[in-house]
């Protein structure tokens, strides 16, 4: 590519990030938590989460939760693989996650999109992102997820059992809610890979009973901030209007900066709840800022019981037993973040109250309930 080719796009990309930046702002959907005096979620949040498809809860973490993250986060990431598909980590010593049933790290090349365009992840990212060349210094590969953090990371566990965030997941989805699946999404400075513009939902499209919330939403907690550099774009809205034809999109953009999404924008301690069917994407990371983002998300009842679905390359049939099993890990980290946290008034889950001693926090329960909880993850 020429230089007056390069100069031409750095100044589109700025203004497309400027833009995007000013509307997102616009949207009227960020602001503390807050709710009613009958512990509802105050409906202004509800309106701008489903008018929107997210919404920024600012300081949703205090200091002292957010400073526990970060430390645990930092100790993973320097236990974990070396590289792709090694054992141990950089001093040799056995990889955390190394012994449990599936990978906890995902690795790509960096500044890459790894799924953009093929069949991988359900094939739900069919429209390949632009690749920057990585610096010459970079290595083969970077961390780009980590699966499963409850089990690696004590203080993920405890986040887990967050009374607000959990409330929230209440008024959203139902009393009966249940959960879905957790991720780390890592985006080293100047390396992190894309992830390509995509739906999370991949079961219910063609349902008779599909509305804006079937797919559920996830938690995305900011561990160092996002920005519209490193961070999430979404196309606001997108949830309602049922599944795009991605492909076809970029391609009569001519691009995949598409027009009218917004990046966002949060600060370290906040946290954004997403809409799983809202159309979203990121960029790959050339800015000097990393973004790390714990994310969490949580389904209604009714759009997992019975679902039958592939899961870690078996077919399962999403019954009450499976469901019920799943769910006992918010029991057991509602008991984890009492034991940290004794000053706060802990979230009550509906589906196992009375069950509190089956499911309280110990070395015990580490191994028979915390140990390998992803192989029973409820993904739609």
């Amino acid at each position: 590519m020429s230089t007056k080719a390069n100069v031409e796009d750095t100044g589109s990309l700025e203004a497309y990030v400027r833009e995007g930046k000013r509307q997102a702002y616009e949207l009227g959907n960020r602001g503390p938590i807050r709710f009613n005096d009958d512990g509802t979620l105050d409906q202004e949040i509800i309106d701008a989460y489903w008018r929107c498809g997210f919404y920024v809860l600012e300081g949703a973490l205090s200091a002292e939760e957010l400073n526990d993250l970060q430390e645990d986060m930092e100790d993973a990431l320097s236990r974990a693989p070396y590289t792709k598909d090694a054992t141990v980590d950089a001093q040799g010593r056995p990889a955390i996650g190394s012994d449990l049933e599936r990978p906890t790290f995902r690795f790509a090349k960096p500044l890459s999109d790894p799924y953009g365009g093929t069949e991988l992840v359900s094939g739900r990212h069919p429209a390949k992102m632009s690749e920057p060349a990585p610096p010459a210094d970079a290595p083969d590969y970077v961390i780009n997820s980590i699966g499963s953090p409850l089990q690696i990371m004590d203080s993920c566990l405890r986040l887990y059992g967050h009374p607000q965030l959990l409330a929230i997941a209440e008024s959203i989805n139902g009393p009966d809610f249940t959960p879905f699946t957790e991720s780390v999404i890592v985006k080293r400075a100047g390396l992190g890979p894309s992830v390509a513009w995509h739906h999370d939902g991949t079961t219910h499209w063609d349902s008779p009973d599909l509305d804006e919330g079937t797919h559920g939403f996830n938690f995305m907690a900011q561990l160092y901030g996002s920005t519209a550099e490193n961070g999430v774009w979404l196309l606001p809205g997108s949830h309602k209007r049922g599944k795009f034809d991605i492909k076809a999109m970029v391609e009569e953009n001519g691009s995949d900066r598409l027009p009218g999404a917004v990046p966002m924008v949060c600060e370290p301690g906040d946290v954004c709840m997403s809409n799983r069917q809202a159309l979203h994407a990121s960029f790959a990371n050339t800015s000097p800022d990393r973004r790390i983002t714990i994310n969490f998300g949580f389904h209604r009842r009714r759009s997992v019981l019975n679902v039958r679905t592939v899961h870690a390359n078996q077919e399962v049939v999403f019954d009450e037993e499976r469901i019920r099993e799943r769910s006992r890990l918010i029991a057991l980290a509602i008991d984890a973040r009492r034991q940290r946290f004794p000053h706060e008034h802990p979230y009550v889950y509906h589906p196992l109250a009375g069950e509190e001693e089956a499911n309280r926090w110990s070395e015990a329960t580490r191994a028979s309930l915390l140990r390998n909880y992803n192989l029973r993850d409820l993904a739609i």
